[in-house]
């Protein structure tokens, strides 16, 4: 069942008739209810942990603390969808590629909103995309370092954007693929293998056909065989290293 409430709306832009031109243009959507706007990235921040919207008209370019920013450091269990504005073409593309759900460019027209609106109203309740599209917005934050800097968790109907230093390890059991952390499992939207490719870099390391270890959360390293060791990591979870694998974890470990 389609939900019926109204889309929770958030405007962030530094230009103030920027924001004005956009609240009067959705005025005229009956499902768009507008609940807060920011006039920059930190009190967008504050904005999105006080109204928790379900939608973000955000600005890419604003003094402080841009629009890639504020998505990379969303607070917890917040997945808004993201409409990208902007005065740069290059910006609105950049964005659209890496997974905004669409951009806007400036002078807004009325008849490219509604398309924009069209694409919400499609995609909301579909958590896993929304959720993915995040982390890549958010993997824009830190480039050109290009290192990814979230993962997606699901746990039970819930998504949520976990850090990659909270997480210990990726693990594959048959088709599923868990994230886990200290103190929780998280089922993996994406392959082992697409995991693998994402991360690549010294951070994590595959220690055996099913799984991916953080090697930062390794606290011990014990021999099994000449060609065999078994890491512990630092809640106390055991993983064997394959023959296959050993001299790079040694290597990367320096043990």
């Amino acid at each position: 069942m389609a939900d019926s409430a109204p889309i929770r709306t958030l405007i962030v832009d530094d230009e103030p008739v920027a924001r004005q031109v956009l609240r009067d243009e959705l005025r005229d959507a009956d499902d768009i209810e507008i609940v807060a706007e920011a006039e920059d990235g930190n009190a967008a921040l504050a904005a999105i942990e006080r109204v928790r919207p379900e939608l973000i008209f955000l600005d890419l370019k604003m003094p402080g603390m841009g629009g890639f920013e504020v998505i990379r450091r969303l607070p917890e269990g917040v997945l808004p969808m993201v409409v990208i504005v902007t005065a740069y073409d290059e910006h609105a593309v950049r964005a659209f590629e890496l997974g905004a759900l669409d951009y806007l460019l400036k002078p807004v027209s009325r008849e490219r909103l509604e398309k924009a609106l069209e694409r919400v109203r499609a995609r909301r309740g579909h958590k896993a995309e929304v959720a993915e599209s995040l982390v890549r917005l958010g993997d824009a934050a830190d480039r050109p370092a290009g290192r990814s800097r979230k993962v997606v968790g699901r746990a039970g109907d819930e998504y949520y954007l976990l850090d990659l230093d909270e997480v210990l390890a990726f693990q594959a059991e048959r088709e599923i693929v868990w994230v886990i952390t200290a103190h929780q499992r998280y089922m993996a939207t994406q392959t082992l293998q697409a995991i693998d490719r994402r991360l690549a870099g010294p951070g994590f390391q595959r220690v055996h056909r099913g799984a991916l270890v953080n090697v930062n959360h390794v606290r011990k390293m014990t021999p099994l065989s000449s060609q065999r060791w078994m890491l512990t990591l630092s809640n106390g979870q055991e993983f064997i290293v394959s023959k296959r694998q050993a001299r790079t974890v040694r290597e990367i470990l320096q043990w």
